[in-house]
């Protein structure tokens, strides 16, 4: 299936068995392939399930839009840290999570069904609000626990990548960089930009009394500047210090202590094996949950094409459910034949449909109306650039 022409979203709809429910099926398939393929089709079946009485459907019909609402947020939260947690690899994203549209749809679903009551009830709602709110608990603190790791090592990082005046040396100087442990002598840490250094070799020995000569080296460079030492008496410091800010040499504040320099790199190290550690579990757990939470998600919507289809098609049960996925360049051509193949559907409740009437089952606030019984399942929450 060419990506260009495949869209990442499907249509869930269902139509009244004519004859039969093949039939429906068939005249459905013809209708959208026969010019140019419009639309990929399977045959979306919902078991046979336990019906109320309409009141119950009714009730049933506004808890489902709550649930498929909560459910869809779920299930875009994790596939949204999926992004965050790949980084790099976003292209990943998609083949992390979704195996292959249709096919994950109906086999999957359809695999985890025993999972569910068959009872159109709020026991079995429950249920899958449960499962389905403990993996939004859990990804909550597994985030938590993730970012936090990844925010101290980032904090970490920028301390070691910034300028030469605030940047950890940890990973630059050495200790034979230093006089240490001298009564008299003390090594200063210098920054000195490149367009100075010249001035800088010529002037140091002179910028205060008491320098040693020849004892300044240059330790590191970045873009801009060079990180030399010098060696003087502790008692020059302060007139040094002051006249090398005349020169734009930076004396920066720094005591060579190996302990603190040690904690600081077994810090890094420490805090970038954690994440490595926690990274492949947590794509694990992410993809193991994003197939629960999404097959929850469809099976909310297969609940509610059941529902819907019942409270519009009514009594005994007798539809045809069947699932597209549009082609992204005719998506308006396939509307218009899914409205002449389903318009005789709606003689009755064309006469009747005034927007300020609740119709049982019907909610027109919050989604578009069709002759046929629509869903849509929008799997662009998982395309990230």
């Amino acid at each position: 299936q060419g990506k260009d022409t495949k869209m990442t979203e499907f249509w869930l709809i269902s139509a009244p068995g004519e004859k039969t429910c093949q039939q429906t099926w068939e005249k459905l398939h013809a209708a959208t392939t026969k010019n140019n393929n419009l639309s990929t089709n399977s045959k979306f079946n919902i078991p046979d399930l336990k019906v109320g009485t309409l009141d119950v459907l009714v009730g049933l019909s506004d808890e489902l839009a709550k649930l498929d609402a909560f459910v869809e947020g779920v299930v875009k939260k994790v596939a949204q840290y999926m992004a965050d947690v790949l980084e790099d690899s976003k292209d990943k994203v998609q083949e992390n999570l979704l195996a292959n549209g249709g096919g994950l749809l109906e086999q999957q679903w359809q695999a985890k069904l025993k999972k569910y009551s068959s009872s159109l009830d709020t026991v079995s709602f429950l249920f899958i609000f449960k499962g389905v709110n403990q993996i939004d608990n859990d990804l909550k603190a597994r985030a938590s626990a993730y970012n936090n790791l990844k925010g101290n090592l980032q904090n970490l990082e920028r301390k070691n990548a910034g300028s030469l005046l605030t940047r950890s040396l940890a990973d630059i100087v050495k200790k034979e960089d230093f006089v240490l442990d001298s009564e008299y002598l003390v090594t200063l840490l210098v920054i000195v930009p490149k367009l100075n250094y010249n001035d800088w070799v010529k002037q140091y020995e002179t910028l205060a009394e008491m320098v040693v000569p020849r004892s300044s080296n240059v330790l590191f460079e970045d873009q801009d500047s060079y990180l030399c030492n010098v060696t003087l008496f502790r008692k020059a410091v302060d007139d040094f210090k002051h006249k090398a800010r005349e020169y734009k040499f930076m004396v920066r504040d720094f005591q060579y202590n190996e302990e603190e320099m040690k904690a600081d790199k077994e810090e890094m190290n420490r805090l970038s094996t954690d994440k490595k550690k926690q990274f492949g579990p947590l794509v694990r757990w992410l993809k193991v949950n994003f197939s629960e939470a999404f097959i929850a998600w469809i099976h909310v919507k297969a609940l509610r094409v059941f529902v819907e289809s019942v409270l519009r098609y009514g009594l005994p049960v007798n539809f045809q459910a069947m699932l597209l996925q549009p082609n992204k360049k005719t998506m308006k051509k396939l509307r218009e034949v899914l409205y002449d193949l389903y318009k005789h559907l709606d003689s009755s409740a064309a006469a009747i449909i005034d927007a300020t009437m609740d119709i049982p089952g019907l909610n027109l606030s919050q989604q578009e109306y069709y002759p046929y019984v629509y869903y849509k399942i929008d799997c662009n929450l998982l395309e990230f650039k």
